[in-house]
Order: C-alpha cells, then sequence, then structure tokens
C-alpha cells in the first residue's frame, strides 16, 4: 500500500514565463529531480524554445484532505529560477526527459523539439549543475517541413542510447549519442515511445514500445526482419494511444482516447488487466510506481492526476490542477510526482509506502 506524505503547490513568475507555449496535445515538459538532502526539487519546464530551471522548497507539510480522498494542496515557496542555456532550439520543445546515467553523480537532460531537433546534456548533481558533456542532433531531414509532436526516450541500461519520434514523419530515430543508428518506421502517427525496462540484464534495453494509433507496437533495435517490429497489440479500435509506460517487472501501461488503463505482459504480450473508464476523459500520461508497481499515476486531460491499484482497479488518492497540464512527470528513482499548468502553477506531490514514512525519510538523510 502507498499514500500520499504531502501536496504542494508553486506559482511560476510571470516574469520569467509571461505566457507557457500550448504545444502538442499530449507533449511532456516537466522533469524533476530532488536535491541529496532532500529539502528542495529542482523542476525543469519547457515554453516555446527554452528550458527553464526551478528551485522549490520542501519544508514539512501537513496534507490536507478533500471529498473523495482529493489532496488539497499547501502553497510552497520557489527558491531559485533561472534558464537553461544549453538548449538553444528554434522552434517549440515537445519533450523533456530527465535521466541517470550510469556515471555516479550525473543526470542526463534531453530536449526535442517540433521539427525533431535533440540537445542533450550532462549534469553533476551538486549545489549549481555545471557544465558536463553536450550534443546537438539534427533530424535526418534537417528539419524540413511542417513540425508536429516529438517524443524522447532514454535505454534505462546506456545512457547514450536515444530514440526519437517524430509524429508527421511517421518514423523513430536512433542515436548512440550524436550518430545515427537506425529508422524505424510506424505504420500510424506515433504518439508516444518508451525503452522496456527488464529485470533480467541485457535485454529490455534493446525492446521499444511505440503507440502508434489505437495500437502498441514492439521494436528490437537488435532485428532486422520485419524493419525490427516483433510485437503488435492492438487497444481499443479507434482510440489513439497518447501515453505508455514500463515497469521493472516486466509490466508496460498504456492509456489514451478510451479513458482507460490497460496493463500488458512483455513476455506473452497478453493483457493482465483492463481498467475501464478509470479517467473521466483522455488520458495522457502514465507512470509506474517505484515503491509498488502494483501502482500507477495516471494524468487526465481534465486536470486530474490520481493514483490507483491496476490489479485491484481501485484508487488510492487524486489531486487536481487548476488549468490545463502542460507537463507530467515522475522522479525517475522516487515516487514524487510533478505537474505544470498553464496558469503557471506547479503542484509536486511526495508519494511513500503506508506506514513506514520514517523509514524511507531516514534513509533519505543517511
Amino acid at each position: 500500500m502507498i499514500e500520499a506524505k504531502s501536496l504542494r503547490k508553486a506559482v511560476v513568475p510571470s516574469s520569467l514565463i509571461p505566457n507557457p507555449s500550448p504545444a502538442s496535445f499530449q507533449s511532456n515538459r516537466l522533469a524533476l529531480r530532488i536535491s541529496s538532502d532532500g529539502s528542495s526539487c529542482c523542476v525543469y519546464i519547457a515554453s516555446g524554445c527554452l528550458t527553464y530551471k526551478l528551485e522549490i522548497s520542501l519544508e514539512d507539510s501537513k496534507l490536507t484532505k478533500g471529498k473523495q480522498s482529493l489532496l488539497i494542496p499547501v502553497q510552497a515557496q520557489i527558491l531559485h529560477s533561472s534558464i537553461v542555456d544549453r538548449c538553444p532550439h528554434r522552434s517549440e520543445i515537445q519533450s523533456l526527459i530527465l535521466s541517470e546515467t550510469d556515471c555516479d553523480g550525473r543526470l542526463i537532460l534531453g530536449t526535442v523539439d517540433s521539427h525533431g531537433h535533440l540537445f542533450v546534456s550532462q549534469l553533476v548533481t551538486s549545489s549549481q549543475d555545471s557544465d558536463g558533456l553536450t550534443y546537438s542532433v539534427m533530424p535526418r531531414d534537417s528539419g524540413v517541413g511542417e513540425g508536429s509532436w516529438t517524443g524522447l526516450s532514454f535505454s534505462p541500461s546506456q545512457w547514450s542510447t536515444a530514440a526519437v519520434a517524430r509524429s508527421f514523419c511517421k518514423s523513430v530515430d536512433v542515436y548512440d549519442q550524436d550518430i545515427h543508428v537506425r529508422s524505424l518506421h510506424t505504420l500510424w502517427y506515433p504518439s508516444s515511445l518508451s525503452f522496456l525496462q527488464s529485470s533480467s540484464p541485457g535485454n529490455g534495453s534493446s525492446l521499444l514500445a511505440v503507440a502508434e494509433g489505437c495500437q502498441l507496437s514492439i521494436w528490437d533495435l537488435r532485428m532486422k526482419e520485419n524493419g525490427g517490429c516483433v510485437q503488435r497489440v492492438c487497444g481499443s479500435m479507434g482510440d489513439i494511444i497518447y501515453a505508455v509506460s514500463s515497469s521493472s517487472t516486466g509490466h508496460i501501461a498504456v492509456g489514451g482516447a478510451d479513458r482507460s488503463v490497460a496493463i500488458y505482459d512483455c513476455r506473452r504480450w497478453s493483457a493482465l488487466s483492463r481498467w475501464v473508464n478509470c479517467s473521466k476523459y483522455e488520458i495522457t500520461g502514465l507512470a509506474f510506481s517505484s515503491l509498488d508497481s502494483n501502482y500507477v499515476y495516471i494524468q487526465g486531460v481534465d486536470y486530474e492526476v490520481f493514483c490507483g491499484n491496476w490489479r485491484d482497479n481501485k484508487r488510492a488518492f487524486s489531486f487536481r490542477g487548476d488549468s490545463n497540464w502542460l507537463g507530467f512527470s515522475k522522479c525517475f528513482d522516487r515516487d514524487v510526482l510533478g505537474g505544470w499548468c498553464d496558469s503557471g502553477s506547479i503542484f509536486l506531490a511526495d508519494v511513500v509506502a503506508e506506514g513506514h514514512e520514517e523509514d524511507i525519510l531516514s534513509g533519505m538523510l543517511d
């Protein structure tokens, strides 16, 4: 069992971002990480062609609940805000990802714009981020033509391997740092992608899940037959899949226009569970819990984010933004959720194992 420990709300200064850009329907332009002492949270957001960094205080606060276990946020203070000057995009950023590298003390910040131009920077987890390796990759067609939704995913076992999906081009380009490795061609317009995690070493890092139209396609980067596509799983006919997430236990969660979440087993490619009509509107964000993979975080278009047990189809808690979501993300190593609204509000929820809050906090400070 897991439960929410706190929910905080901070407002981005209008002097920093006066009018956030809308981007595409399922764009994700928020990433976060917790400081080593747990006192603050660094939030990266993207608007237009720029990336911004905000440091938000995580002072102790009481959790207040409303009707139907709806969490009520408390005001949080923004300690510092600035523009990240390593990402000189020329068109609107569509996806922003923060990932851990296989090098100690380093993080990877990746951004990709509507034409498929990719920027990747290494960050050092210290009091102030210092410059590390930074590189950029232009798309194969040099970004000519109309822009569209683009998605980005890093391999969980090799940070230098990245996949960039471009909707209008119906393609996924795989890179090893700034070297183009191969292109995958989808049948429909891709709308989400994720490298699969796996408990067995050397297997999951080569598998890529891509949502295209109403189906989920699985691609093995080691194979050439059928262009590398090894499996296609069809969802609800006519309903576009907008979100894909994988867990370390070998499960894949998909959600989209049918307002339902389906959990698939990577070993048999069969549905383990279907949580039908769990959201009031379309689902555009999904993330498995790091504490208990039986729980999944779901973001809907109607300002709501909720956590639920996909095996029992039961909600644990939920909270709502105050306007349309521009980004939703979970910290890669902890159950800390972040959401950014077009009103300028940023919501941060800290989730812990039920009855074990003190143990988790003491472990963070060790």
